[in-house]
């Protein structure tokens, strides 16, 4: 088996490598339940508690559900694909480590440098919703003031330790689920008339052309607004490089995903649609964090007979912004890390606190953060809006390179002769999961400047929505042409450096005994095979 050709890649490597020098190592202190929980409450986000009215309302009760369980799917063969060569091969920088060791150098420069500016981005516009939301209570108090406070939180978690990180998230998406696990339960008795005392039963199904609103085109509009809803799954890929236990925890997490998409999105949509007519006009203008008073959730809430709907929404709505800015700078600094660590950015972003923190790293994500979010307060926002649109298609495109890099994956290792059921996590139904994945992702990128072409162009906002495109091409011919980097063959792809087995055997990561299965993982243990190695 041929290792890398150092002309085509400095030290792809070196994020895995166990003699790695000191003060640039991070610790591997995350624990099962921050996995577990970081998994569970990556995709409840603004995209649930706000935007799903936006689906309902394109294809009505009916093709929202559809929608919602096509996404649906899709994310979940994403996740075990990231799963399956994240536990095989645990570093902090999945997309660009994964795209340079399977495919081309070049590319992992590219995914790694655009996964960096995306969240850049994203954090910058949570800054700004901050806020917006904090702004319901105290209307006289300018948003910049709590912007800050909030940039100043997340800083601190992520200064601190990844312990300190994992905590955060474990305790805001406690509360994310919990709020979800609220709403069904009185989603049900509200349609069922026990609160709110109207009985709403199917009735809303079925007027003007529900249940499926515009047939196959509200379901296909349904599907791109969706697609980006579950946008923050694979951070869990990123926190792999600093699981105390990846063999247990990346699988265990991983095979949530299945049931957190069957139970918190699908069952909220089904309760939407019974409550709230989909031509209701609310539901197409709530779409920002400051719309929480025509969320959704709130309506519904609401309809229960609950006039304190707006106020706790908001709160909640509140913590799942600073969890997806706390999430996103963290995922920012660890993936700048990886850069630096393989010589694609400055030196100086290696470094790293006794904590086990990459420093430099995290301090040059919050700056420019904050420069977008002040760009935020010039002028009309034009240049603001422009920016943080190039964040949302780069986020599909992140899933495509990860269906990729496990297609590459999969196949370099039955190519070079090994057998697939010693991986530790072997994803459901390969081949069938990438490539479903990759046709639902291609659709929906093009189907994104759908909006921007009919029923009329407009130019600024296609270019907008498409720049990520050409600015992942500059990332890729620049490195392509500076570092004369080839494709690399199956045969050539290196399954040996780096991996779980070598840094059990070398005690960089500790060997836990396996836990004994449970009884229920009979009936869905054909979505997660597992080797007993």
């Amino acid at each position: 088996m041929a290792e890398y050709n150092e002309k085509d890649v400095e030290s792809t490597t070196s994020s895995v490598d166990p003699k790695q020098e000191d003060g640039t190592k991070l610790k591997r202190t995350l624990k099962s339940r921050h996995m577990s929980m970081i998994a569970i409450g990556g995709t409840i986000g603004t995209g649930l508690f706000i935007g799903s009215g936006t689906t309902l309302a394109a294809a009505g009760p009916g093709g929202a559900l559809v929608a919602y369980a096509v996404i649906g799917s899709m994310v979940f063969f994403v996740c075990t694909s990231l799963g399956e060569v994240s536990t095989f091969i645990p570093c902090s920088d999945p997309f660009n480590h994964f795209a340079a060791r399977f495919m081309d150098p070049a590319l992992g420069f590219a995914f790694g440098w655009n996964y960096w500016y995306s969240w850049m981005l994203t954090v910058g516009s949570e800054l700004v919703a901050c806020g917006i939301i904090v702004q319901f209570w105290l209307p006289h108090v300018t948003g910049v003031v709590w912007s800050l406070i909030a940039l100043a939180i997340m800083f601190c978690f992520n200064a601190v330790s990844v312990r300190g990180y994992g905590e955060a998230e474990f305790w805001m998406s406690s509360l994310k689920v919990l709020t979800v696990f609220v709403f069904i339960v009185i989603g049900i008795l509200t349609i069922t008339g026990v609160t709110g005392g109207t009985f709403y039963g199917s009735k809303n199904w079925y007027i003007d052309d529900g249940p499926f609103h515009e047939n196959v085109v509200g379901i296909l509009k349904a599907c791109i607004v969706a697609a980006f809803s579950f946008q923050g799954t694979e951070i869990i890929g990123v926190t792999v490089g600093e699981s105390a236990n990846p063999r247990r925890d990346v699988p265990k997490a991983i095979r949530s995903v299945f049931w957190r998409i069957l139970f918190f999105y699908i069952s909220s949509i089904l309760i939407i649609g019974f409550v709230i007519p989909f031509n209701n006009e609310n539901l197409v203008q709530a779409s920002g964090a400051g719309d929480v008073g025509i969320s959704p959730f709130t309506m519904v809430l609401q309809k229960a007979g609950a006039p304190w709907a707006a106020h706790i929404m908001n709160a909640v709505v509140l913590i799942t912004v600073l969890s997806a800015g706390n999430s996103g700078l963290y995922a920012c600094t660890r993936v700048l890390w990886v850069l630096a660590k393989e010589g694609k950015a400055p030196k100086l972003f290696r470094k790293v606190t006794k904590g086990g923190v990459p420093i430099w790293a995290l301090s040059f994500t919050a700056l420019w953060s904050t420069i977008i979010f002040c760009i935020s307060l010039v002028g009309n926002q034009a240049v603001y809006v422009f920016l943080v649109n190039l964040a949302g298609l780069s986020g599909i495109g992140f899933w495509l390179g990860i269906a990729l890099c496990h297609w590459r994956f999969h196949r370099a290792y039955v190519v070079q002769g090994y057998d697939v059921n010693d991986l530790p996590y072997r994803a459901a139904l390969f081949p069938f999961g990438p490539m479903y994945a990759c046709f639902l992702l291609v659709v929906i990128i093009f189907g994104q400047g759908y909006g921007t072409i009919w029923p009329q162009f407009d130019a600024l906002n296609f270019v907008s929505t498409y720049l990520a495109l050409p600015l992942f091409f500059i990332f890729w011919a620049g490195w392509k042409y500076y570092k004369k980097t080839k494709w690399i063959s199956l045969m050539d792809a290196d399954l040996t450096t780096g991996t779980l087995l070598e840094m059990e055997r070398n005690g960089d990561i500790d060997v836990f005994p396996p836990e004994p299965p449970k009884s229920w993982k009979k009936y869905t243990s054909w979505m997660h095979r597992k080797s007993s190695n």
